[in-house]
C-alpha cells in the first residue's frame, strides 16, 4: 500500500466509514442519557478527558521514548473512545448505551482538547523542534469534517431510516474492524524497517498504557459502586482508545508517521488486552456462581 494511497485517500475513507458505523448506532437520546446516569456518566467522562491524557504524560516521560514517539503516545490519549469501544462493551456484556453515550460526548468534547493535548505534548517533548504545531482552529475544523460529519450523517441515516440502520449497523462495525486493520498492515508496511525498533521502543508503553488505562477504569466503577455492566462499560471506555482517529492525525494533520507507531503498535495489543479482560469477566462470573 503506497504511503500517498494510505494517507490522502484509504485512511480518511475508512475513518469517515469507521465514524458514520458508530453513528448508526447513535440516537438523540444517547446524549441524553447524561441525565439518566450522570453518576456513571461524568466519572467516565473525568476519567477519559482529564486522566487520561496525565496517565499519558506520566508514561511518556517514564519510558525511553523519541520526542515524536512521546507526542504519538499523547496523540494516542487525547483520542478517547471509538466504534471499537462500542463493540468490545457489547462483547464483554457490558453497558452498551453507557458506552455509546460516553463515545459520542467525548467525540463531540476532543474536537477541541486534541490540538490543546497535542501542541502541548510536542512543546514538552519536542521543545525547539516542535515546528509543526496544529493550529487550534484549522485542526478544530480539520477533525470535525472527519468525525462529526459521518457521525451525523450515520445518526440522520437511524433518524429517517431505522429499519436500514440497523440492518447495516453490525456489518459496518466489522468493516470498521477490517478498516482498521488494513490501517495498521499499511502503517507497518510502510514503517517496516522501523517496525522492530519501534515495537520495542513503544510496545512497553501502550501495553502498560492500555493496561492501567483500564484498571482506572474498572476502580472508578468499583470505587463508586456502579453496576457491573456499567463497571465494564467505564472499563472498556477508558482504556480503548480511538486508535485510527489518532493514527490519521499523525499522518495527515501531522504529516509525520513515525508519530502513528504508537497508535498502531496500542491497535494490535488492545484486542489481547480486551480478550484478557472478557476472559477474566467470564471466569469471575463462574467461580461467584460456584
Amino acid at each position: 500500500m503506497e504511503s500517498n494511497f494510505l494517507t490522502a485517500v484509504f485512511l480518511p475513507l475508512a475513518l469517515f466509514i469507521i465514524m458514520m458505523g458508530m453513528g448508526l448506532g447513535l440516537k438523540v437520546d444517547d446524549f441524553k442519557r447524561v441525565l439518566v446516569e450522570p453518576k456513571a456518566v461524568i466519572l467516565g467522562l473525568i476519567a477519559q478527558l482529564i486522566l487520561l491524557p496525565i496517565v499519558g504524560f506520566l508514561l511518556a516521560g517514564i519510558f525511553p521514548l523519541t520526542p515524536e514517539l512521546a507526542v504519538g503516545v499523547m496523540i494516542l490519549v487525547a483520542c478517547p473512545g471509538g466504534a471499537t469501544s462500542n463493540m468490545i462493551t457489547y462483547l464483554v456484556r457490558g453497558n452498551v448505551a453507557v458506552s455509546i453515550t460516553l463515545t459520542a460526548i467525548s467525540s463531540l468534547i476532543t474536537v477541541f482538547t486534541i490540538p490543546l493535548v497535542v501542541n502541548l505534548a510536542m512543546e514538552s517533548f519536542m521543545g525547539g523542534e516542535a515546528a509543526l504545531q496544529l493550529p487550534i482552529l484549522k485542526t478544530v475544523m480539520q477533525i470535525a469534517v472527519i468525525t462529526l460529519i459521518p457521525v451525523s450523517l450515520g445518526m440522520l441515516l437511524n433518524y429517517y431510516t431505522p429499519q436500514f440502520a440497523t440492518k447495516v449497523e453490525k456489518t459496518v462495525k466489522w468493516l470498521s474492524l477490517f478498516f482498521l486493520a488494513l490501517i495498521i498492515f499499511g502503517l507497518l508496511l510502510k514503517e517496516r524497517a522501523n517496525v522492530l525498533h519501534s515495537l520495542r521502543q513503544v510496545g512497553g508503553v501502550t501495553l502498560t498504557l492500555n493496561v492501567v488505562t483500564m484498571l482506572i477504569g474498572y476502580g472508578i466503577g468499583t470505587v463508586a459502586k456502579l453496576d457491573d455492566s456499567i463497571t465494564k462499560a467505564i472499563t472498556v471506555e477508558v482504556g480503548i482508545q480511538n486508535g485510527t482517529l489518532a493514527i490519521a492525525i499523525a499522518s495527515t494533520l501531522l504529516n509525520t508517521p513515525s508519530m502513528a507507531i504508537p497508535a498502531g503498535i496500542y491497535s494490535l495489543l488492545m484486542f489481547v488486552t480486551s480478550a484478557v479482560f472478557a476472559l477474566w469477566v467470564r471466569n469471575r462470573k463462574v467461580i461467584s456462581i460456584q
